[in-house]
């Protein structure tokens, strides 16, 4: 028995680090979230990822013009892997001009920049220039739509599924508003720059001036995207971005009744969320931890980056860490290593799991460095 406990501990460094060294007792209360009016809504900490609010959403509805968002998520890829450029001249089909619902007004046999078109769908949405663009970037639209699925199911969006590039009704096409607060975060986070247009209040093509549908976008300075959607069967749907207090939101809202309750809606979770729960990364988590066997006696372990936890308001000082190494450090040691794990608890309970990583190299030391470490490792 004495052996099993010898090895245990031989095996599993424990470091407890408490970050509420007062003992004082944590004390928060959080409201439930705001009555919603919408068939299925959530929202999310980009960041994160956590959910702060929600009703319904990983129930399959249409996503109605929502849909662009994935479309323009495709074409961001292939620009980024210089498949094609912004500069493309783009020759309108008869298909695609054709093509009913909002439009960007496009004509048939016109060559137009592909950044325009990008424009048209994103800002005006333009089911004509979605149309277009596919055909550009694919082939045909249904072979787009192979494109859509595919970059659907590889960022988690599991219970989705496209069948047009337009989002025009198709009794097969279908979504959640979880899945797509999942491709909202993921188009802000892969292509920052782009994502700027979500944000652009008016765009004018071929003498028309048109307004974006988002009007959260001229009453409140912290939403910058994203997207707008209506069919009859969807309902008046709202996919939003704010950046407020240090922290980043995603509201996504279908199956309102009007377009004033999907702005009213978004404007609640969105006051919401930024009033009660804050953000921090735990990027700057790090500590010295001895090394066996290396030139240096300690390094320093920590998180890798992009790390973030949301909690209730003023409460991240009652966190506790707990670093967990998997065995005895022993050089050599590569920057990047995992060498264990970080907890991190809340209120009782663990909040996150975290691979903790070697933030340095350690190299081995000399032969009679080495052997010393070892004598000193058979006794501890």
């Amino acid at each position: 028995m004495k052996s099993k406990i010898l090895t245990f501990l031989k095996s599993f460094l424990l470091i407890l680090l408490v970050s509420n060294v007062s003992g004082e007792e944590p004390r928060f209360y959080i409201p439930d979230s705001p009555p919603i009016s919408a068939k299925a809504y959530v929202l999310i900490d980009h960041n994160s990822g956590k959910i702060l609010a929600a009703k319904n959403e990983e129930e399959r509805r249409s996503p109605a013009s929502l849909t662009k968002i994935m479309t323009s998520y495709v074409v961001f890829k292939r620009l980024k892997e210089d498949f094609i450029s912004l500069d493309d001249e783009v020759k309108i089909s008869e298909k695609a001009w054709k093509t009913g619902g909002s439009r960007s007004f496009i004509e048939v046999g016109k060559m137009i920049m592909l950044e325009d078109l990008l424009k048209g769908m994103i800002i005006q949405s333009g089911n004509d220039a979605s149309v277009a663009l596919a055909e550009h970037v694919a082939g045909s639209e249904g072979t787009f739509v192979l494109f859509m699925n595919d970059y659907a199911q590889e960022i988690g969006m599991v219970n989705t599924r496209f069948e047009n590039s337009s989002g025009l009704p198709h009794k097969d096409q279908y979504t959640t508003a979880k899945d797509m607060a999942i491709l909202s975060s993921a188009i802000i986070k892969e292509f920052p720059k782009l994502y700027e247009w979500y944000g652009q209040k008016e765009f004018t093509y071929n003498n028309i001036k048109q307004i974006n549908r988002n009007k959260l976008l001229f009453t409140d300075a912290t939403v910058d995207g994203l997207k707008t959607g209506w069919t009859e069967k969807a309902g008046y749907c709202l996919a939003t971005s704010a950046n407020r207090v240090g922290m980043r939101l995603v509201s996504i809202v279908l199956g309102s009744a009007s377009p004033t309750n999907r702005t009213l809606e978004t404007e609640k979770l969105l006051d919401y969320g930024f009033r009660f729960f804050e953000t921090q990364s735990v990027n700057d988590i790090s500590h010295q931890v001895p090394v066996y066997k290396s030139k240096k006696g300690n390094i320093k372990v920590g998180v890798a980056d992009s790390s973030y936890l949301t909690l209730p308001r003023n409460q991240f000082k009652y966190t506790t860490q707990t670093m967990n190494l998997s065995s005895d450090l022993i050089a050599p040691i590569n920057q990047g290593d995992q060498v264990g794990i970080l907890s991190i608890g809340f209120n009782n309970e663990d909040i996150a799991t975290l691979p903790l990583i070697a933030l340095e190299n350690a190299e081995e030391a000399g032969f009679i460095s080495k052997m010393i470490d070892t004598v000193k490792l058979m006794f501890r």
